[in-house]
């Protein structure tokens, strides 16, 4: 659709110039002989631009100015005015107008500003747009599960992120930390700000000073210019320190004083730098025990467990594992030609015996192989991993429907997995496969039971 430009003067002969000139440049015009007449046009159909004299009798321009702005903030207003006018313009422009001319027009200046208004116009729409879709991404919503355990998360989450107090996220990896941290900024007056993400682990104790709080030129070999770090990134916005648990007690003393005093210093730097930037942090960790073990300054682990949020890990919620199922069948329905698929009783009922080790992550990654892999509309079994098949189906042992008497089930367990051992050749993948568990698993309870290559050579003879 061509752009909308509303001129409003009550002199007709400036009027219909302009009227000409800008329909010539391939807008659509409206024009209005005063403010109040414009105002009701305006109403009817918001223009993309409003050009209005300030000097006209029943509603001056900078009347209609505040009327339109009430309507559609994003509308650009152009002010035109006689010499004798132009505090008044002066005025408007302080109160959000966007641009002025004074009398006569000066016909190739107000094209220029029409179309700067325009791509102004598009462009913080653009960016509405935008915002409104990663909030919709990373608002509450897209956090899956109605388990008690995920109700006093949500609980938790609307209180902090209406404050600006310092969240602590604690649990397995892959429960979904940072997708909370995301959403808690996404939720918080912070919104339009940066949201800032360090992988602490992924960095060495040097580099990873240097990306949290910059460098000046010189600071060590390398540093040919400045850096601004992270935390400058972050200023206004959220810093999401991932993996916490791992920084050095150089940067814990770095982070201590940022945390107490808003301010730092780049590395090689002597000016302190004040930035207003939120902390929330996450850790797999357990800090409390990483403080007892002097590995973790306990004034920083006090600064940063304000208010600690535990993401529980996907066994102690398993009745979430449907409704992240389907989230997941929606989200990667583009991997099966747009169209969402289902998935068989069979194969949920195995999701849902298992233990997932890896939470949400490891779900999300066997959902899209599996959209990607399967044949159909229906995901079946045979379209999971073979650890989640259920034992029956590869280990042709026929297992008692009770425990012999005298025997415990560790003992039960422990000569299953040797059985299945024996007939893997002592290839433990295809034992796992045998058992219907990851070889992860198989590795623990082989740990837990002390069974070793020698055990099933014994048992063999």
């Amino acid at each position: 659709m061509k752009p909308l430009i509303l001129v409003v003067d009550d002199d007709e002969t400036q009027r219909e110039m302009l009227r000409r000139i800008l329909i010539r440049e391939g807008y659509d015009v409206e024009t209005a002989a005063g403010g109040q007449i414009a105002l009701e046009k305006f109403r009817e159909a918001p223009a993309d631009v409003v050009v209005t004299d300030i000097k006209m009798p029943d509603m001056d321009g900078l009347h209609l100015f505040h009327e339109v702005k009430n309507i559609d903030q994003d509308t650009s207003v152009i002010m035109i005015t006689a010499y004798g006018s132009i505090p008044s313009a002066v005025q408007a422009m302080a109160e959000g107008a966007s641009y002025y001319l004074t009398k006569p027009v000066d016909v190739t200046q107000l094209k220029v500003l029409i179309r700067k208004a325009i791509e102004s116009r598009t462009l913080v729409q653009e960016n509405r747009r935008l915002r409104e879709e990663v909030g919709e991404k990373y608002g509450f919503g897209s956090i899956v599960g109605r388990s008690r355990k995920m109700e006093e998360v949500y609980a938790a989450l609307k209180k902090v992120a209406e404050s600006d107090v310092t969240v602590l996220l604690l649990g397995e990896t892959g429960t979904g930390k940072e997708l909370v941290a995301r959403a808690i900024h996404y939720n918080s007056a912070r919104r339009n700000y940066p949201f800032v993400k360090v992988s602490c682990a992924s960095l060495p104790e040097t580099l990873l000073e240097s990306a949290l709080f910059g460098h000046e030129k010189g600071a060590y070999t390398g540093a040919d210019s400045r850096q601004i770090g992270m935390f400058e990134r972050a200023d206004k916005g959220t810093i999401f320190l991932d993996e916490i648990g791992e920084i050095s007690q150089g940067v814990q003393v770095k982070l201590l004083r940022f945390l107490q005093e808003k301010q730092f210093e780049r590395v090689g730097g002597t000016h302190p730098i004040r930035v207003d930037a939120r902390v929330i942090a996450a850790t797999n960790l357990d800090l409390e025990k990483a403080v007892q073990e002097s590995r973790f300054r306990r004034d920083l682990y006090y600064r940063l467990n304000v208010v600690p949020i535990y993401m529980p890990p996907l066994r102690e919620r398993k009745g979430d594992i449907p409704l992240l199922v389907d989230h997941f069948l929606e989200k990667y329905k583009d991997k099966s030609g747009g169209k969402t698929k289902r998935i068989s009783p069979e194969a949920l009922s195995a999701l849902m015996q298992h233990d997932w080790q890896g939470n949400v992550r490891e779900l999300e990654n066997y959902i899209e192989r599996a959209i990607v892999m399967g044949e159909g509309d229906v995901i079946q079994l045979s379209d999971m991993p073979a650890f989640l098949h259920p034992v029956s189906s590869y280990f042709p042992i026929s297992a008692p429907p009770y425990l012999p008497e005298g025997v415990s089930l560790d003992q039960f367990e422990r000569d299953l997995i040797l059985k299945a051992l024996q007939k893997a050749g002592g290839v433990q993948t295809e034992a796992a496969k045998l058992l219907g568990i990851s070889r992860r698993k198989l590795q623990y309870r082989m740990d837990k039971h002390g069974i070793s290559l020698r055990d099933i050579k014994t048992n063999k003879e």
